[in-house]
């Protein structure tokens, strides 16, 4: 049984949900990846991602929100979103 406190995660680092909002990441790192479900469809009584937004965010408490965001783009589906999230948090994390 999965411990209450412990999250969903993926190549290591965790997935957290709020409501359309996935974050990947650690908050207490650098870069965090905010995937942003822009529209879904239904399958079974399932819902689908159809656009996913990805941003690498700046987690820096000083900076200006608007310019937390370094990376931006729009992905069709979850899977094609969370790929790239992986690669750019990786790449940023290794920068620092």
């Amino acid at each position: 049984m999965a411990d209450k406190n412990s999250f969903l995660t993926y190549k290591g680092k965790p997935l957290v949900r709020k409501g359309n909002t996935i974050y990947y990441g650690n908050m207490s790192d650098p870069f965090v990846i905010m995937l942003s479900v822009a529209s879904s469809h239904e399958v079974h009584g399932v819902k689908i991602a159809d656009k996913v937004i990805v941003q690498l965010v700046n987690t820096a408490p000083d900076i200006n929100p608007l310019e937390a965001i370094v990376k931006r783009t729009e992905k069709n589906g979850m899977w094609a979103a969370v790929d790239i999230a992986s690669i750019w948090l990786q790449r940023a994390l290794k920068a620092e």
